[in-house]
């Protein structure tokens, strides 16, 4: 499985973003994405994660410094995953991951997933 992540950039204070991940080859037993970010310095956090299939379809998680201003969805037959970043804040710069696994319930932890993107920058100045 190969992920591609893209959508980063230079933003300032309450801009939006909205970031894109692609899964490719042999991508059939996928079945939740998710997104983390690494700032300078930190760890990686968990961030946002969506179901595509099966008992998690439609569930989605949030990391509690995104809840009620991020949205991430989905596009199950394409394998495809977004994030929609709003008012974004300093605090926001990372570098964000797109990743994948292949269990059926969502999973906030770095060790649930099985498959990793390259990472797309984000950088919000104040």
């Amino acid at each position: 499985v190969q992920l591609q992540a893209s959508g980063g950039g230079l933003v300032h204070t309450g801009d939006s973003l909205r970031l894109s991940c692609a899964a490719s080859v042999g991508t059939s037993d996928i079945l939740s994405m998710g997104w983390f970010r690494q700032a300078p310095g930190k760890e990686r956090e968990f961030v946002a994660a969506t179901g595509l299939s099966g008992p998690s379809g439609h569930v989605t998680k949030y990391g509690d410094s995104v809840q009620g201003r991020w949205t991430i969805s989905r596009d199950s037959v394409k394998r495809e995953v977004y994030l929609q970043m709003n008012n974004l804040k300093p605090e926001d710069t990372a570098v964000y991951y797109c990743a994948a696994r292949s269990g059926v319930l969502i999973s906030t932890q770095l060790r649930g997933y099985d498959y990793w993107g390259q990472g797309t920058q984000v950088t919000v100045s104040s």
